[in-house]
Formats: structure tokens, C-alpha cells, sequence
């Protein structure tokens, strides 16, 4: 997996102070949750899956999910499991190099511990290209977050793996987002997750499923932050899994919308930097397709502590990817808190903020983290440039 990897040197070398590294089954479970970025959700029924694959990640996607769960009708599971099946089987059969540069990571999303556990042995060899399982509904109150990673053990097991099957919980249960279950549900997760740590991924967020609870969808104009019982459960979700002493990487929830120039509100997608850089087209197209509600989303999945999001369109990946970039100060900052190990405050070298290095040193390896993964932008290069090179 490496990142912006379809642009050409040229330019790579014109946005990146320090290219984005490519990360890997060695890489360490850590560094892949961080550089998942966008995760495009498909469903295991869709037509040519596994050229959908392969020509979704030449343009920059580098991690799918194949579901299915909630986006397979309960009459065409089995057709969908043959269609995942196929598909996977074929990219197992490109040659190993290939297989290397053009597959992005790959996840299936089972309905059950017992599908996860079918599937995988029918694959047999070709479970070789995936990367993991999205385990849905995760929670232990009736034991089924534990007999999904039983599972899944129970498969690396069977396939004898060099690099084992990783897991991807999904929090979305009503007794895991509930208020009255929430807390000794979510440190029920917190225990069994540390018990299996080896086998975990990140943790993921399901606000569709949180929302439904209540009858709930956001539009267009709003962000997941403006529906407060989705809001709550995310910040429990992060103060309970996502800490930095021993927490887990928790991916921001699925933007469900696509392209629509309806709205109500006025859009707060700012003019200034895209005239810095020449780009007025660029802005409107943005706001046509109602996309600065999604940059505004992904801001705030940032500001509260979640990295990458789960995405149902192509053409949101190159915003989600142009936020992760590491911008050139924010470099500079966390490069100088890791290194004052005593401790001590002092300006940062652009002279924008102050840097304590005690109560900020968790926050610059996430920032490190994130450079390796995404890179880290020139001094004059800005999100509108990033957007600008990836949407051509």
C-alpha cells in the first residue's frame, strides 16, 4: 500500500517535503490502521468485483471492504459469497508482483463468525490477498465478539499464515452505543479486545447502524457531530478504546452521501485558500456535490482523535487521503516534541503556537505515524493542492 502512488514523480516531488512510505504486511498492525485512509465499502454482490478492484485502486484507493452484511439482501447472500469468492480467487491468481503494486488492502465483511469461518476455508490459498475481516455489531454481552475473533483464530490456525488475518471490530450495537449499557459494554470490548491484541486491526465506528437505533439520518449540510447521540457514542467510543496509552486506531464513520446540489444551509467551504492557489473550479465542483460537508466531517474526525473513514463512493477517497497529508508545520512541531525528551515548553518553529513537549508527545507520534503513511506537504503546499493533483 502506498499513497498517492498513481501520480508521477513530478509531482509527487512537488507536493511532498517527505513522500508518503509504503506500508506493508511487516509494517506492523499500528502503522496499516493508521494508513488505511479512506476504506471504500462494496457490496459482495456488485457485477466484476474484482476489476472494480483493481481499477478503483490505480486511481488511489488503497483499502476495500466486500460486504456482506447490511449491503447484501438476505436472499442474496449465498450469490454474494460466490461473487467475494470469485473475485478474491481471481486477484489471488495475478502473479506475485502484480498482486504487490495494484491490490489495495483487502477486508470481507461477514454476517456471522460461522460465515467468516466458511469462507475463509473455502478460499483456502486465495485468502493470501486479503488483509482481514470487518466483524459487524461487536459486542460480548451474548458472547459474539468473542466467537468472531475465536474464529478467526481458528482460521490463521487452518491457513498457517506468515502474516495472520487481522480484525476490524465495528461498534454499532445497540448494548455497545446505548446509554444505559454503554460503559461496562465498551470495557467488556476494551478486556476481550486486549486478550486477542495480536489479531486486531483498528476499531471502527457504525453511525449508520448507532443512528437507525433512533430513527435518525443526517443530510447533506450536517456533519455526524451535529446528531448528539451519535456524537456521544464516538466520544465514549475514543475516551474507552482510543486512548494513547495502549488504545487502538478508531477510523472516522461512513459518509453515506452522494452527489447532489441540494442544500439548505449555507456552505462554509472558505474561498481564500483555493484562490491562493488558482483552484475557483475546483471549489465549486466541491460545492456542487455538496463534498465541503464531507471535508468539514473529516475535519472533525481529526479533531476528535480518529484517523481514515469509511467511504461508499470513489470519488471521496482523494478528500479523505488530501486531510490525512501531514502539513509541513505540524511536521516541524512533532519532530521538536519528540525530541525534547526533558520536557519544556517553547514556540513552535513557525511561531503559530506553543509546544509543550510533555503533554504533546502523544500527539506528535500520531503525527509521525501519519506522515509515514500519507507524507508530509512542502511548506507552500496546501489540501487544495493535494485535491487539485488527485482529482484530475
Amino acid at each position: 500500500m502506498l499513497h498517492y502512488s498513481y501520480l508521477t514523480a513530478s509531482t509527487r516531488d512537488r507536493l511532498f517535503a517527505r513522500r508518503p512510505r509504503e506500508l506493508g504486511p511487516d509494517s506492523g498492525a499500528e502503522a496499516l490502521a493508521v494508513g488505511l485512509g479512506a476504506t471504500l465499502y462494496t457490496p459482495g454482490t456488485r457485477p466484476g468485483l474484482a476489476e472494480g478492484i483493481l481499477r478503483r485502486a490505480r486511481s488511489g484507493c488503497t483499502s476495500t471492504v466486500l460486504c456482506l452484511e447490511d449491503a447484501v439482501p438476505d436472499a442474496a447472500v449465498e450469490s454474494a459469497e460466490d461473487n467475494v469468492a470469485g473475485a478474491l480467487a481471481e486477484l489471488a491468481g495475478l502473479d506475485a508482483p502484480t498482486r504487490a503494486r495494484t491490490l489495495p488492502l483487502l477486508f470481507v465483511r461477514p454476517r456471522s463468525p460461522e460465515q467468516l469461518l466458511a469462507l475463509g476455508r473455502r478460499l483456502g490459498d486465495a485468502a493470501g490477498v486479503l488483509t482481514g475481516f470487518v466483524l459487524p455489531k461487536f459486542e460480548n454481552a451474548s458472547g459474539r465478539a468473542e466467537r468472531f475473533l475465536v474464529a478467526l483464530e481458528q482460521l490463521n490456525a487452518e491457513l498457517s499464515a506468515r502474516v495472520p488475518l487481522r480484525a476490524m471490530p465495528i461498534i454499532e450495537h445497540p448494548v455497545t452505543t446505548h446509554r444505559e449499557s454503554r460503559p461496562e459494554a465498551l470495557l467488556a470490548v476494551r478486556d476481550l479486545l486486549e486478550a486477542h491484541r495480536d489479531l486486531v486491526l483498528s476499531v471502527r465506528i457504525g453511525a449508520t447502524d448507532i443512528a437507525s437505533a433512533y430513527g435518525l439520518r443526517r443530510s447533506r449540510d450536517l456533519t455526524i457531530y451535529h446528531v448528539a447521540v451519535v456524537a456521544e457514542v464516538i466520544a465514549d467510543v475514543v475516551g474507552i478504546l482510543g486512548r494513547a496509552d495502549g488504545g487502538w486506531v478508531i477510523s472516522g464513520p461512513v459518509w453515506e452521501h452522494y452527489t447532489n446540489n441540494e442544500r439548505i444551509l449555507r456552505p462554509l467551504l472558505r474561498a481564500t485558500p483555493f484562490d491562493a492557489a488558482n483552484s475557483g473550479v475546483l471549489r465549486e465542483q466541491l460545492l456542487g456535490a455538496n463534498l465541503d460537508g464531507l471535508l468539514r466531517e473529516i475535519e472533525l474526525d481529526l479533531a476528535n482523535g480518529l484517523l481514515g473513514k469509511t467511504v461508499i463512493h470513489p470519488s471521496h477517497v482523494p478528500l479523505v487521503h488530501a486531510l490525512h497529508v501531514v502539513a509541513h508545520d505540524e511536521y516541524l512541531d512533532a519532530l521538536d516534541i519528540m525530541a525534547a525528551e526533558g520536557g519544556g515548553a517553547v514556540a513552535s518553529r513557525s511561531g503559530v503556537r506553543m509546544n509543550e513537549a510533555k503533554p504533546h508527545r502523544a500527539w506528535a507520534r500520531r503525527t509521525l505515524l501519519r506522515a509515514d503513511a500519507f507524507g508530509v506537504a512542502r511548506p507552500d503546499v496546501t489540501f487544495v493542492d493535494l485535491l487539485e493533483a488527485s482529482m484530475k
